[in-house]
């Protein structure tokens, strides 16, 4: 992969292994734990500006999804791409750092991966962040958007995987209040710069379980049966409302979840949140994630 500028991603590379196949995390700092999960197709380096803050006086991991970022990229012989192997390996990676009284941080895919995990712990969360994001089966309200649809068809693997269109259409379409600047975008696509090392990238695209007998499906249902369990933590929502995919529809499910939820909406921010308000929001978190309960 491409190399990424060091004033970028000033970290120390850390990796467990998985049965042969290393996952790559951050693991900055000391201090009360905050864990921040990403989804796709970004990697760790869609937290960088939250990790440089709190790791002053936190510990801050951020795991890097094989397939994804500085991860391995293996090819489906070697790996199985499945929601159930994705939460499987987080918990692999929270266990083996012994890791609890959890600030959990959640984006995109992370909420599902990391609270599937979650919710069969509960004991081990402390509180909740909440970032454009899903831990629950589409909104009956919400058609499912056609720019995944487009990814699921047949014309999924030259797009995703030949010409990068998933990675390289976020990082311009994510954004919505303010341009990703050429080298922001180009690291956050450097990882993915081969049909080989795009498999993660279409994958995720293709396991989203829409109805009853998709894999995956029961494992979403279960999840979201579950959520009530963190009524009675701290629960942080930053919301970028022109997101096409994860919009009001969602966080209005948020909203009845968890209704003493702290609810900060963006009306002219996008997906990739910590992009557009970054400035507005990590401070946000910070407070949250300090302030004693």
């Amino acid at each position: 992969m491409r190399k990424i500028a060091e004033h970028l991603y000033p970290f120390e590379s850390h990796r467990l292994d998985l049965d042969g196949l290393k996952l790559h995390y951050l693991d900055e700092g000391e201090g009360e734990v905050v864990v921040a999960v990403h989804g796709n197709p970004t990697w760790s380096f869609y937290y960088r500006d939250l990790v440089r803050d709190l790791r002053v006086d936190h510990r801050v991991v951020v795991p890097d999804h094989i397939g994804c970022g500085l991860s391995d990229k293996p090819g489906d012989d070697r790996y199985d791409y499945t929601m159930s192997r994705r939460i499987a390996d987080f918990g692999r990676l929270m266990d083996e750092l012994e890791l609890a009284e959890i600030n959990l941080v959640v984006h995109d895919w992370g909420g599902m991966i990391g609270l599937a995990w979650a919710v069969r712990h509960p004991e081990r969360i402390k509180r909740l962040v909440v970032l454009n994001t899903a831990a629950f089966h589409l909104p009956k309200s919400k058609p499912f958007p056609w720019q995944l649809g487009l990814a699921r068809t047949p014309l999924g693997p030259l797009m995703v995987r030949g010409f990068n269109a998933f990675s390289r259409c976020a990082s311009h379409l994510a954004v919505t209040r303010k341009k990703l600047s050429s080298e922001i975008r180009d690291a956050y696509c450097a990882p993915y710069d081969s049909w080989n090392d795009r498999i993660a990238t279409l994958r995720f695209v293709q396991d989203v379980p829409l109805k009853p007998g998709d894999r995956g499906y029961d494992i979403v249902s279960d999840t979201a049966a579950r959520l009530d369990v963190f009524r009675d933590r701290p629960v942080l929502v930053c919301w970028g409302d022109r997101d096409f995919v994860f919009d009001h529809h969602f966080l209005e499910v948020w909203r009845q979840v968890y209704p003493d939820a702290e609810v900060h909406r963006y009306p002219d921010c996008g997906h990739y949140i910590l992009e557009d308000a970054g400035e507005e929001i990590i401070p946000l978190i910070r407070q949250f994630v300090t302030d004693a309960v």
